[in-house]
């Protein structure tokens, strides 16, 4: 550093990082001899973190404000540094802000296919690529682990690193859950949740970073998605047909039909078309005899079962009994015995059921009535 240098940095006494970019997570405010004046003031910005740093270690932090650097606000380096002379002479110690903003266009992706087993398919190789946004969460382990003496840091330094921790992630992720080739492109959301959850036990107390979001981008083999898009086109295409058919068997002798009417009008059509013509005849009618047997066996070997004769159910000593038909209750039935039979409302006398009154008549013909007594003879005879 030349003598201008030198001057400047006796009578700067603002400390402050303006940066309009998200690319830059730490940067060294530089500083000849990395003096710092009693009194100096220091503006850390919102999303930044001032950070001081005494002869490689970590001492006072600030977060965003305006801050006059006195030995108040300095504790731990009036302590360290011991200020032989006082404070009103100038400290050493290196500043370093950080950048607690996120960074959102970090990208990542797999520099090797991953092969995982899948139920259908086999042995199936996959890549995968996407978005990782990042932030850092412990100053000081980023420091210590990331930052060391460089003087300024970009995302581009740990992009490649990040890279390779959310590649192994991604492959370990895979083998533990045993998804298949198929499942990984329907469960991509909830797969970029967990494969965050793996980056971040990677990073935090390793790197100092948080894993904000992680999305990812599933690729299979070409042959694997030609085969899926054919698999579920036909699907579509059978589908369709079977619905705009319906009933099948109508449909074969519609076209069985058509042949035969085909080959009618083509009676130069040769042997192939007259041995298609007996073909299409025989199945014709192989379909019409299924048919015909079909229906005789649906159709009934007789006439229809007699109907059942009428039963009664009976009162014995206040139990139900039965139920029992009309030849069967004939010699035990009373004239007062109560009776019941499907359609009747309710327990009645059987002398006063139609259906039971053969049972109560005479065995004989009835008596015949009484003559009338001889006239008396007249008088005088």
């Amino acid at each position: 550093m030349g003598i201008i240098d030198k001057m400047r940095g006796e009578l700067v006494d603002i400390i402050e990082w303006v940066d309009d970019s998200r690319s830059t997570l730490a940067w060294r405010f530089p500083r000849y001899n990395n003096e710092i004046k009693n009194g100096a003031q220091l503006i850390v910005r919102e999303g930044q973190q001032a950070v001081f740093v005494y002869r490689g270690q970590l001492a006072d932090t600030f977060e965003p404000g305006h801050y006059e650097l006195t030995s108040e606000n300095l504790p731990i380096m009036s302590t360290i540094q011991g200020w032989k002379h006082g404070f009103n002479s100038p400290f050493r110690s290196e500043v370093y802000f950080i950048n607690r903003r996120p960074v959102t266009d970090l990208r990542w992706g797999t520099p090797n296919p991953i092969t995982l087993r899948d139920p259908d398919f086999g042995m199936v190789q996959v890549r995968a690529n996407g978005l990782c946004v990042i932030r850092i969460a412990d100053p000081a382990i980023f420091l210590r682990e990331v930052i060391g003496a460089d003087s300024q840091v970009n995302a581009d330094e740990i992009a490649e690193l990040l890279r390779r921790v959310i590649s192994t992630a991604f492959s370990d992720m895979i083998l533990e859950t045993g998804v298949g080739a198929i499942d990984l492109q329907g469960k991509q959301v909830e797969l970029s949740d967990k494969l965050r959850e793996y980056v971040q036990t990677r990073v935090d107390d390793e790197y100092g970073l948080a894993i904000e979001s992680v999305t990812m981008n599933i690729s299979l083999p070409d042959e694997i998605t030609a085969a899926m898009t054919r698999g579920v086109a036909r699907g579509v295409e059978e589908r369709g047909f079977l619905n705009n058919v319906g009933d099948m068997n109508r449909f074969q002798q519609g076209r069985a039909g058509d042949a035969m009417l085909a080959a009618a009008q083509n009676p130069g059509g040769g042997t192939a078309g007259d041995m298609m013509g007996m073909g299409v005849g025989m199945a014709m009618a192989g379909q019409f005899a299924n048919q015909f047997n079909q229906q005789q066996q649906q159709a009934p070997a007789g006439p229809p079962p007699v109907p059942s004769a009428q039963t009664f159910h009976v009162d014995q000593n206040g139990t139900a009994a039965g139920p029992f038909t009309i030849d069967q209750l004939r010699g035990s039935l009373t004239p007062t015995t109560l009776v019941w039979s499907q359609g009747m409302a309710g327990w009645t006398q059987a002398g006063q059921v139609p259906a039971l009154a053969p049972l109560f008549a005479p065995a004989g013909p009835p008596p015949l009535p009484p003559q009338a007594p001889p006239a008396p003879p007249a008088p005088g005879q």
